[in-house]
């Protein structure tokens, strides 16, 4: 990697969570690389790669972006790589109802490993298979709304809204950074950047800080 394409402002890690088969490491490829494989198999483990973002102020994103296995018996493994996670896709496929009928159970365990104001859509993946269709887009809208998530159908097959969906909830999350920076320091979850990186910090460690400070 030259030292040019190492250069950013900020580091987001960004989780896809889902169940197996709905897409997630085809929008991964088709987001990083631009590729789609049709015989792609289930991820074994977890797999990450990274892309750079710029934002409308010319400032400078890496994403890293972790594609964790839908399995069950994976589950031990998971925790770990939801942690200083800065978003999420909440992946499922248009086509199998099932894997919508368990996006609570996903958006849950989600929710135990990081942060409350983690930025989370909900993604309706491959759209291109209008035919085979079991979810429709009011479902999927409907349970967002609910939730509070963000919300776009996406084809990794023919790329339909795929930069889309990564690029809306990166500047979500750099939106929501910048708004956390504003905030009084004992309270914010979002520290800027440190050593080329956005680092979560500790609002004790800040209160202990605030109080070695003499008054002026």
């Amino acid at each position: 990697m030259t030292s040019a394409e190492e250069e950013h402002d900020y580091l987001f890690k960004i989780v896809l969570v889902g169940d197996s088969g709905v897409g997630k490491s085809n929008l991964l490829w088709r987001f990083t690389r631009n590729e789609f494989h049709l015989d792609s198999k289930s991820t074994i483990g977890v797999e990450f790669a990274t892309k750079t973002v710029y934002l409308e102020d010319g400032k400078v994103v890496k994403a890293q972006i972790w594609d964790t296995a839908g399995q069950e018996r994976y589950k031990a493994i998971t925790a770990a790589y939801y942690r200083g996670a800065f978003g999420a896709l909440l992946v499922y496929d248009i086509t199998q109802k099932v894997s919508l009928e368990n996006i609570p159970r996903w958006l849950r365990e989600l929710r135990e490993h990081v942060d409350n104001q983690i930025i989370v859509m909900l993604v309706g993946n491959k759209c291109d298979l209008r035919h085979l269709r079991q979810v429709e887009i009011e479902q999927g809208k409907k349970l967002a709304e609910e939730e509070g998530l963000l919300f776009l159908e996406t084809s990794a097959l023919d790329s339909t809204n795929v930069e889309e969906a990564f690029t809306q909830l990166i500047h979500e999350i750099y939106r929501l950074m910048k708004k956390k920076a504003l905030v009084n320091e004992s309270t914010q979850s979002f520290a800027l950047k440190q050593d080329n990186t956005v680092v979560i910090r500790d609002p004790s460690a800040a209160k202990s800080s605030k109080k070695k400070k003499c008054c002026t």
